[in-house]
């Protein structure tokens, strides 16, 4: 795939990312409850944990500066260039054989429970206590609780989206017509 196809999908899967996780997510002091982790993992599987980084990175500081939901604080930066990082290395494929469908359903779980472990209830906990003052431990249980409702949520969309639009992404997008 030529790198101006590349910075298209990234720019597109951004918007998309900002779109998801600043107005069609519900917020509330403690938690937050987004589909923002779609186009995050398209970009792992479609084009790496480079990309996924920038992705994340600059989903983050568009969306805090456009459209600020509080003051703006790096640890979250950090989380989703992390988790960024996390799918990218392991859902990517950037062989020309792809994954068999068993071992895609096996790197999509265990990228998922990865970042909620790490980084949803690791990091995110952490920042949220450091920026709302309240206690790591009260806000660790009820990241458990939301975490292992999401993370099979988060395996089967994400599969269901993938498998929708592998075939249209193999045909217009990563073949070599450019």
């Amino acid at each position: 795939m030529s790198k101006n196809k590349k910075i298209i999908l990234t720019a597109i899967l951004l918007a998309t990312l900002i779109i998801l996780s600043r107005f069609l997510s519900i917020k509330t002091p403690i938690l937050k409850i987004s589909f923002a982790f779609i186009p995050t993992m398209l970009c792992a599987i479609w084009l790496g944990a480079k990309w996924t980084i920038l992705l994340n990175i600059l989903g983050d500081v568009i969306g805090a500066t456009l459209f600020p939901t509080g003051p703006y604080f790096i640890g979250y930066t950090i989380s989703t260039a992390i988790a960024g990082f996390i799918y990218g290395i392991i859902l990517y494929n950037k062989k020309e054989k792809n994954f068999t469908e068993k071992e895609f359903i096996i790197r999509v779980t265990i990228s998922v429970i990865l970042v909620a472990i790490i980084v949803n209830m690791g990091l995110n906990t952490l920042w949220t206590s450091i920026t709302s003052g309240k206690a790591f431990q009260v806000l660790f249980i009820t990241r458990i609780v939301k975490q292992l409702i999401m993370i099979p949520i988060h395996i089967v969309i994400i599969l269901f989206i993938e498998r929708i639009l592998r075939n249209p992404f193999e045909k217009y997008i990563r073949s070599n017509d450019d």
